[in-house]
C-alpha cells in the first residue's frame, strides 16, 4: 500500500523526523488490543471496533474515560489504568517487538544526518522503558510525551512543539504516524503526516494524510529522507 494524498506534486522538504510510538515503532497495539479485550470481558463487555478506534492514539487517561462513557463502566479512570498496565506488563514480556522496518529507517536517516524524535500520547516513564528495552535510548535528539503538553493528541501541540524544540519550521518536519488521531495532530501542525497504519487502524480514513505507506522501510519513505539530507561521507547508497 502506497497511497498518494499530496496535491503539490513536489517532493516535501524535510529537516527532520519525528515518530509516534505505540502501534508505529513497536507491535504494542497488539497488546493493547489484547489487554483491552481482556479487561472488558471481566465485566461482561467487549471491545468493538468503534470503541477501540476512538481510543487510539489518545492518552491513556484520555482512552480510559472514552472506554468507560462509551460501556457507562462504574470504574474510575485510575481503576483501569492500574489493571491495564498490570496486564501489558505480563503479555509485553512474551509479544512485544519493533514493527517491520524501523531499525531500516532509524539506519538510513542516521546516514542522511537528520535529526529524530519520538513524540507520544504515552507517559515518560513508558517511553523510557520501552526505548532502553530495544537499545534506542540514545537514537533520539527528542522525545516528547503526555508529560510535556496540555493537550493530547488529535489537538496539535506536541508536534507544533516538537518542531520548535529542534528548531525547524512544522512544515519541514516528518511526521509518521499510525492512527487517525496521530495523523491529525502532525496534519493541523502543519507537519509532513505520513501515516503508516496497523491492523488496528488501517480501516481508519487517513485521506488528510500526506502519504500512506504500509511499512517503516518503504522506498518512498526512503527517499523523503535521501532526497532532503547532509549524507555523511564514507556510506554506501
Amino acid at each position: 500500500m502506497a497511497v498518494e494524498m499530496s496535491h503539490t506534486g513536489q517532493e516535501p522538504r524535510i529537516q527532520a523526523v519525528v515518530f509516534d510510538l505505540d502501534g508505529l515503532m513497536f507491535n504494542s497495539e497488539d497488546i493493547f488490543h489484547e489487554v483491552g479485550q481482556t479487561t472488558l470481558r471481566r465485566r461482561g463487555k467487549e471491545l468493538t471496533q468503534e470503541l477501540h478506534s476512538q481510543m487510539l492514539g489518545r492518552r491513556a487517561p484520555e482512552a480510559m474515560q472514552i472506554c468507560i462513557e462509551y460501556h457507562s463502566l462504574t470504574d474510575t479512570v485510575d481503576d483501569l489504568l492500574q489493571e491495564t498496565r498490570e496486564l501489558f506488563e505480563q503479555l509485553s514480556e512474551l509479544h512485544l517487538a519493533p514493527m517491520p522496518g524501523l531499525h531500516r529507517l532509524l539506519d538510513h536517516i542516521e546516514d542522511h544526518a537528520l535529526p529524530k524524535g519520538v513524540a507520544t500520547s504515552s507517559g515518560r516513564r513508558y517511553l523510557e522503558g520501552m526505548l532502553t528495552r530495544f537499545q534506542l535510548q540514545d537514537r533520539f535528539d527528542l522525545t516528547l510525551t503526555a508529560e510535556d503538553v496540555t493537550q493530547g493528541k488529535p489537538n496539535p501541540e506536541i508536534y507544533q512543539k516538537a518542531a520548535e524544540r529542534l528548531g525547524i519550521p512544522t512544515a519541514e518536519m516528518l511526521v509518521l504516524e499510525d492512527s487517525h488521531a496521530g495523523t491529525t495532530s502532525a496534519v493541523m501542525a502543519g507537519a509532513v503526516a505520513v501515516s503508516i497504519p496497523n491492523r488496528h487502524s488501517r480501516h481508519l480514513d487517513f485521506g488528510h494524510a500526506h502519504r500512506v505507506l504500509s511499512r517503516l522501510d518503504d522506498p518512498i519513505l526512503l527517499r523523503y529522507v535521501s532526497g532532503n539530507s547532509r549524507k555523511l561521507p564514507g556510506r554506501l547508497p
